[in-house]
């Protein structure tokens, strides 16, 4: 159980820093929400992986990893945007978007991003458990 949480804090933090990183390249600046959101986002897909790597075909699992992302920028949006005012992001100027924070082309890079990123948390999470299972021999 301790290991399994040590791997969750590991995978939190690792998809924490990349998204951060990547928000960054993107736009110049990210906020510490963003950490938040994309330690918990890579959590989620690296369980999707585990449970779709090898059995469902790999678009099906970057879907449903996307959507999961999509509602979580959303959910997260409501609240540091809109009810607590801290103006994070705004997707008000582009086409097709839902209350400013979440839209249809953000959503579809989310897509394309989680092909590999799904990928990467497979083998991130087994190289993990691989490591946890040699230290308790």
């Amino acid at each position: 159980m301790q290991k399994k949480a040590v791997s969750g804090f590991i995978l939190f933090l690792f998809g924490g820093i990349c998204y951060s990183f990547l928000e960054i390249m993107w736009r110049g600046f990210t906020h510490w929400t963003m950490f938040l959101l994309g330690g918990i986002c890579y959590l989620i897909i690296g369980k999707l992986a585990d449970r779709c790597c090898g059995k469902l075909p790999l678009w099906f699992c970057c879907f449903v990893g996307t959507l999961a992302i999509t509602a979580l920028e959303f959910a997260t949006g409501c609240v540091v945007n809109l009810t607590l005012k801290w103006n994070v992001w705004n997707y008000q100027d582009q086409p097709l978007n839902l209350m400013g924070q979440v839209c249809l082309g953000f959503t579809s890079l989310w897509f394309l991003l989680s092909i590999p990123v799904t990928e990467i948390a497979f083998r991130m999470q087994q190289k993990l458990e691989e490591k946890m299972s040699c230290e308790r021999r």
